[in-house]
Parts: structure tokens; sequence; C-alpha cells
């Protein structure tokens, strides 16, 4: 039973659209908590949340097709054609991304408003983040001890810098106009995206 709570809360944390809590504090701490196998821990927390980012990719496009131009909507289209033709490069890269402690919100956000196939992303998603969950849940004995100071650095200068820039990369996809960027090899912003 607790497992299957593993698994939901880590779905929904990273259901989520705007940044919350990483899904590892949840595994973590649910880990530690209820003296849980750590290894089915991890296969169904990083399960649960890679389905939780599936979901994410899919509904927020539809969330700011409502609040973004129709023009920007065809420029980020555009954008993640692009990306999609770059195969094994846009894999890599969201590999390495998983691979560092930096929220995945944005990454999802952008790839989901670039239309990115999510068959190409959840992969070396699911692998980045199974191996960085492990590190974090391997690690969870002393967060749960310390809990008090994890949740008073959950506002440190690396959890807000990390905000910080994937604010700056999700402002980077949605002002550059991407067509006259890749066509025309001219770099332009256009601020003028919202309804």
């Amino acid at each position: 039973m607790m497992y299957l709570l593993v698994f939901f809360a880590a779905l929904f944390v990273d259901m989520i659209p705007f940044i919350g809590p990483p899904a590892w504090t949840v595994m973590a701490f649910l880990q530690v908590h209820f003296d849980l196998n750590i290894w089915w821990v991890l296969l169904l927390g990083v399960s649960g949340s890679t389905l939780g980012r599936y979901i994410f990719s899919l509904y927020i496009p539809i969330l700011f097709g409502k609040i973004i131009k129709p023009k920007k909507n065809e420029d980020l289209k555009f954008i993640g054609s692009k990306l999609g033709e770059k195969g094994w490069k846009v894999q890599l890269f969201i590999l390495l991304y998983t691979l560092v402690p930096l929220p995945t919100t944005s990454l999802f956000t952008a790839a989901g408003m670039a239309r990115i196939k999510p068959m190409q992303i959840i992969p070396p998603f699911f692998i980045g983040k199974f191996t960085s969950d492990m590190v974090m849940v391997l690690a969870g004995e002393y967060a749960a001890e310390n809990a008090v100071s994890i949740a008073e650095g959950m506002l440190s200068w690396k959890s807000i810098s990390g905000f910080i820039v994937g604010l700056l990369l999700l402002c980077f996809l949605l002002f550059v106009d991407w067509r006259c960027l890749l066509e025309e090899k001219k770099f332009r912003m256009n601020f003028r995206i919202w309804r």
C-alpha cells in the first residue's frame, strides 16, 4: 500500500505546472518514514514521476494555447519540429539535464509547448531521473534526520538560482522568434505573444 503512495505522490508532484517539491524528497521521506525497500521506492517513484511529466507535457500546450497568440504557438511548433530532427542530441541533452539537480518543470514546459514527441524525451528522462533520484534517495536517511535544515535550504541560493535559470530558459523559448532565427539566421525577440 505504501509503495502505491510513493507512485502517486511522485506522479502528483511532477504533474503540477509550477515549481513544486522535487519528487525525490517525497520518495526519500516515504522510504525513511515507512522503512520501505529503496529499490521499489526508486522504481515506483521514478515511474510515477515519469508518468507525471508525460501528462504535464501533454496538457501544457493546451494551457499555454489559451494564453499565447496563435502565431507564437506556430513558432513553438516549428522549433519543436526542428528539435525533433536532432534526435539523439535532444535525448543526450535531456539525459544530462536530469542528471544535475535542476528542476525539470521548465524542461517539460518547453518540450510540451514545442510539441516535442514525448517518446523522444521520456526514455532519457527516466534514465537520468532514476540515476539522480537514486543518489538523492540513498541520502534520504540523512535528509529525514535533518528535515528542518533541508526545509530552510529550499530557499537556498541553489534553489533560487535553479528557478531563475529555468525561468530564463522558458523566457528564451517564448520570446525568441525561432522561425526568423532558424530560417533567416536573424536573431529577433517578440514580446507580444499573449492573447
